[in-house]
């Protein structure tokens, strides 16, 4: 009696001439998908195929025509889509253009796997990008691929690599107090408020420059933090703060005085800028430490000459975090938490904020009048 050959239940398997197997199945769209390559034996198309069928009895099938898009069309149109500052739009859209495009731009999503992401990470850091970048662009890829996921596109995503998106940057020089007077005595008058509000409120340099005199309210020892200015192209443009971090930020009463003696100079009205330059600019990022002599400035003040302004706020979250900040009061401070704007005045009114502001005060007074005994010659 002739034997009957047995009928797959799900998909079908052929010989091709080259004596290899194809397999095939219909899913759930009615159309027929073909394994992206052919298999050496028989049971081999027959255990993908199970591994199909399974992943649609599960309801986990993902019509693998969506994993066909290059990875660079996916990334661009993610970055285009998502709702992000200027300043975040330029980081993102830089670190796809130079680490990831040039790389794995023309990978489908489907082909991305971990070994692939490990290779490209590796490839990076051979290419002396630092570990920085490498995490700054493994991060961006990891969220690219999580919204891919998201989007029925990849079942899993490859990025798992463990610490690759730590950032491993060199601790930044952080200044005694006394160096921070001597910093602002070095810049001169027209800069002095602007080097201590840097340093006692650990604002940002698009804050700091954005400042206005409404945003100021020196007999509460409040800075409303609304706005920064970012530069795109050579233009300031206004935007939120980083992270949309607007907050109140109490301030010490040295800085007050400071601040109430440095609004003498500056226009009286509401919109006026708190900092400008000599002759009524904005403040530049490009030309600043040429405009204030900031090298001979921190040779004067004891620093060292690879000290950066934005060191100055680095100095501010370690005095407040010395003056015994909690980690919630020291990460509002610094603007690393996105909070709606009544929660944020309220949270400035309550006396444990005020009590932070006169500990930093205290701490300050005492740093100063300690160098200056010190200057003395005072036993």
């Amino acid at each position: 009696m002739a034997k009957t050959r047995k009928r797959r239940d799900f998909g079908a398997v052929r010989q091709l001439p080259s004596g290899r197997w194809q397999a095939s199945y219909l899913g759930m769209d009615g159309l027929r998908r073909t394994a992206p390559s052919t298999f050496r034996t028989k049971a081999d198309a027959n255990a993908w195929l199970t591994v199909r069928q399974s992943e649609l009895l599960r309801g986990e099938w993902l019509d693998p025509d969506l994993g066909r898009v290059p990875l660079d069309a996916y990334a661009t149109k993610w970055i285009r889509e998502h709702r992000l500052s200027p300043r975040t739009r330029d980081l993102y859209e830089g670190l796809n253009r130079l680490h990831i495009r040039p790389f794995l731009g023309s990978v489908t999503l489907g082909a991305l796997t971990t070994e692939r992401i490990r290779a490209w990470r590796a490839e990076l850091l051979r290419s002396d990008r630092s570990e920085v970048t490498a995490a700054k662009a493994y991060r961006l890829l990891r969220a690219i691929l999580n919204t891919a996921v998201d989007d029925g596109r990849i079942s899993r995503n490859p990025c798992r690599l463990k610490g690759a998106d730590q950032e491993r940057a060199p601790e930044r020089p952080v200044a005694t107090v006394a160096q921070v007077f001597a910093l602002a005595d070095a810049v001169g008058s027209q800069y002095r408020a602007f080097v201590l509000t840097a340093a006692l409120t650990s604002m940002r340099w698009g804050e700091l420059v954005a400042l206005r005199r409404r945003d100021v309210d020196l007999d509460s020892g409040l800075i409303f933090v609304q706005r920064s200015l970012i530069e795109r192209g050579g233009i300031l443009e206004p935007a939120p703060p980083k992270n949309n971090s607007v907050r109140i930020v109490t301030i010490p009463s040295v800085l007050a005085d400071e601040l109430r003696q440095h609004l003498t100079r500056v226009p009286a009205g509401p919109d006026s800028l708190v900092f400008t330059g000599e002759r009524g600019a904005t403040p530049r990022r490009g030309n600043w430490r040429a405009n204030v002599g900031w090298t001979d400035a921190l040779v004067a003040a004891g620093l060292p000459k690879g000290f950066h302004f934005h060191d100055l706020r680095h100095t501010g979250n370690h005095l407040v975090a010395q003056s015994g900040a909690s980690t919630r009061e020291l990460m509002h401070r610094m603007g690393h938490s996105t909070m709606r704007a009544a929660l944020i005045y309220q949270h400035a009114t309550e006396s444990r904020s005020r009590e932070l502001a006169d500990r930093l005060d205290a701490l300050v007074t005492a740093h100063r009048e300690e160098a200056n005994t010190a200057g003395n010659g005072d036993p």
